[in-house]
């Protein structure tokens, strides 16, 4: 199975692509992250919400979510 592509948003950089992907002569680009590094990052953030609310009390549960209610409907004056 190929390995899915994602094009620039750019119309430009797009049609480029499009182009260097049909004549073969695409550079492979890599997004700068440590594919290792970024699989673990996501397991310690899978892990992390559900040990946090474990951890927390219901009553303190509720202080948090009574902030979070306030500050999502502040009103902006």
């Amino acid at each position: 199975m190929a390995k899915k592509i994602k094009l620039p948003a750019d119309v430009n950089k797009k049609a480029k692509s499009i182009v260097d992907l049909a004549t073969s002569e695409e550079e492979i680009v890599s997004d700068g992250k440590n594919p290792a590094a970024v699989a673990l990052g996501r397991l310690g953030g899978l892990k992390g919400g559900a040990a946090r609310a474990k951890a927390l009390t219901s009553k303190k549960r509720s202080e948090i979510a009574k902030k979070a209610a306030k500050a999502r409907w502040k009103k902006k004056d």
